[in-house]
């Protein structure tokens, strides 16, 4: 890749792919539900996440990290990418953005 990419559009693409992932029970995307907590990007392109989940014993822990992966690893400016997970701080709903409180009611 000879042509430099800008990486905070490539920080919008990934935060917009990671947008396609969503927690099965609920009706909203993981990034709306406030589990990813940061993406990093450096300028070899390698791509870190740290995320977390509702809870630790949550049904799709493992499935889940490995989906949004593999997800950003398909974006084709993308060279790595690695989830790395987090509970400290414990989720909770206060991380939500508005928009996932105005669709699951809560607002």
């Amino acid at each position: 890749m000879s042509e430099k990419i800008d990486t905070f559009a490539l920080g919008e693409k990934i935060v917009n792919v990671i947008k396609t992932v969503y927690d099965p029970e609920i009706p909203v995307d993981i990034y709306e539900l406030g589990l990813i907590y940061d993406v990093f990007v450096n300028e070899d392109y390698d791509v870190k996440i740290l995320m977390t989940l509702t809870t630790p014993n949550c049904p799709v822990a493992e499935s889940l990290p490995l989906e949004v992966e593999e997800r950003v690893k398909s974006i084709d400016e993308v060279r790595s990418a690695i989830v790395e997970m987090t509970f400290d701080p414990p989720w909770s709903q206060d991380l939500m953005s508005e928009e996932a409180k105005l669709e699951l009611g809560m607002l």
